[in-house]
């Protein structure tokens, strides 16, 4: 047939899926690996044409796959009367429930330039995004990221879609919190790119889908009504047509390239977006979390000391009788050390994945949990410029060492002589220096522990600081989990860095906050435990 002869060339690379009305093909791209992605490439990149990249996302089930067709189909040029349909996005083979993914996949599509579009297509598929079954420690953001990053990835975004059903009248509390994921990892710059692709549409203006995005402000380009930018799609292009659905079919079709001519219009008058700001906003969220991580570290080490101290002051005022006659006595405190705690990581190739980039030099764990796919310890986005930002002496890279194993801070009841106590909070005095009462040492200590607490809340304080300059959503889940935490522990700051984070936490509404505890618990094994701990 005359349409079949139009898509020859491409048709002899596929497969047939089904004949009928309209036969179906299923793309055979090209298909590598680079780094943690994959990229499937139809046609032959054209520098001298220009390029949209798309990022999509949403829940499973919501038409991201059917979209993404939609639109290779439509740079195409393919129509109604055609007769005919092509997928790219492969098939899953499993049930929708065991579907989820957390692959990014890189669509590029060349090749059609000046057929519908006047440009190349490059989509970004996130499928499974905030999916509790296989993700971890946000995976997803950890993909965009390196992404973004490479030298083979991408460096702008022309569209960021929000893929959700036109009949969706409130964002259930998984499509809240995928939105505010994906907005929370770009800078503000990108705001006026993000777009609501509606699917399952029937054409008609979608105002409750329109109006939960407004409730759940969702940040997103606005029109001169000040409604969120959307475009509208149906998903039954690839439904066998009969006599009684034929004319109906044909109405779903115009609804899904009206959206599409809409969406084009949109794409060739935005302004591209460089993801300069976005791998700032990405990396200083992975070094908030590494450095609140370690934080909470040593502020718990600071406090078992305290408490070894404590209870040593107080065994020896008991023994205060015995020690001016100098006599031996003993003492029961609990006592601090520290010891390397096996993870149950596994391995890709020779390098552990899940595990923990610590410093030999200071004994700390400086990423973990969430170090997954750097390489070495100076992969790790923890570190810059060479050295680490998360532990005590920002150590160069090479004194760390990346294994499946941590440090954890641990306690043990001992008995010591009143010599063994007095070595211990002397030992760093110079002989020069006047001998202090033994009690006085100890408040010493108990001085310069809480300056260095008070010095470590200081430091990450300045990180979601800097932070909030510079995100566009900073209420995300990867941050607000710890400003209760901050909150507690700068009291002891004063009121004017208190009254700072208060406000970040005020901004995001108590259904927010249930909706991220709730995917907080969902998406972590410790989950529940993280939440008791920080309340």
């Amino acid at each position: 047939m005359a349409t079949s002869k139009k898509y020859q060339d491409i048709i002899s690379k596929d497969s047939q899926i089904s004949s009928g009305s309209p036969d179906v093909h299923q793309l055979r791209p090209k298909e590598e690996k680079f780094g943690t992605l994959t990229r499937k490439t139809v046609g032959e990149k054209n520098l001298n044409k220009t390029n949209k990249t798309i990022l999509l996302v949403g829940e499973t089930g919501a038409g991201k796959s059917t979209l993404i067709n939609t639109l290779f189909n439509y740079t195409m040029g393919v129509k109604f009367d055609d007769d005919i349909w092509f997928e790219i996005v492969e098939r899953e083979k499993k049930s929708q429930s065991e579907s989820q993914t957390s692959d990014v996949i890189v669509y590029e599509i060349f090749g059609f330039e000046d057929i519908t579009l006047p440009f190349s297509l490059t989509i970004i598929d996130t499928p499974g995004f905030g999916d509790t079954g296989e993700i971890k420690h946000d995976v997803i953001s950890q993909r965009l990221l390196d992404l973004f990053r490479s030298e083979d990835g991408v460096d702008e975004i022309d569209a960021v879609g929000l893929v959700m059903k036109a009949s969706v009248n409130r964002l259930s509390d998984r499509l809240r919190y995928i939105f505010d994921s994906v907005t929370s990892l770009f800078g503000k710059d990108i705001e006026k790119n993000i777009v609501a692709l509606m699917t399952h549409s029937d054409g008609i203006i979608p105002e409750d889908a329109l109006t939960a995005l407004e409730a759940a402000n969702i940040k997103c380009a606005k029109d001169e009504e000040n409604q969120p930018v959307h475009f509208l799609f149906n998903n039954r292009q690839n439904k066998q047509r009969t006599k009684k659905t034929k004319d109906a079919l044909e109405s779903a079709w115009n609804v899904t390239e009206t959206g599409a001519e809409e969406f084009k219009d949109f794409l060739e008058k935005s302004k591209p977006q460089k993801l300069i700001t976005t791998v700032e906003v990405m990396n200083a969220r992975i070094r908030i979390t590494a450095c609140i991580n370690n934080l909470q570290d040593r502020i718990q080490l600071i406090e078992l000391k305290q408490n070894e101290i404590q209870q040593t002051e107080e065994a020896l005022k008991k023994h205060e009788q015995e020690m001016k006659k100098n006599e031996e006595f003993t003492v029961d405190v609990d006592e601090v050390y520290k010891e390397k705690e096996p993870l149950d990581g596994g391995m890709w190739g020779w390098v552990f994945y899940e595990a923990a980039v610590t410093c030999n030099t200071c004994e700390e764990n400086c990423h973990y949990p969430g170090c997954t796919m750097a390489w070495s310890p100076r992969d790790c986005e923890v570190m810059k410029d060479g050295r680490c930002t998360a532990c005590t002496g920002k150590c160069p890279a090479e004194d760390h060492v990346k294994e499946n194993w941590r440090y954890v801070n641990k306690t043990r009841r001992v008995k010591k002589t009143e010599r063994l106590v007095t070595q211990k909070y002397e030992k760093n005095k110079v002989d020069h220096e006047q001998k202090m009462s033994l009690l006085e040492n100890l408040q010493t200590e108990m001085e310069k522990l809480k300056a260095e607490k008070i010095q470590l809340l200081d430091e990450v304080y300045l990180h979601v600081e800097h932070l909030d300059r510079i995100a566009l959503n900073v209420d995300s889940l990867s941050t607000y989990v710890h400003l209760d935490y901050l909150i507690e522990k700068m009291n002891e700051r004063g009121k004017e860095k208190v009254q700072k984070l208060k406000e970040m936490a005020g901004r995001v509404d108590e259904r927010t906050r249930t909706t991220m505890w709730y995917m907080y618990g969902a998406l972590t094994a410790a989950g529940k435990a993280v939440k008791d701990a920080l309340m």
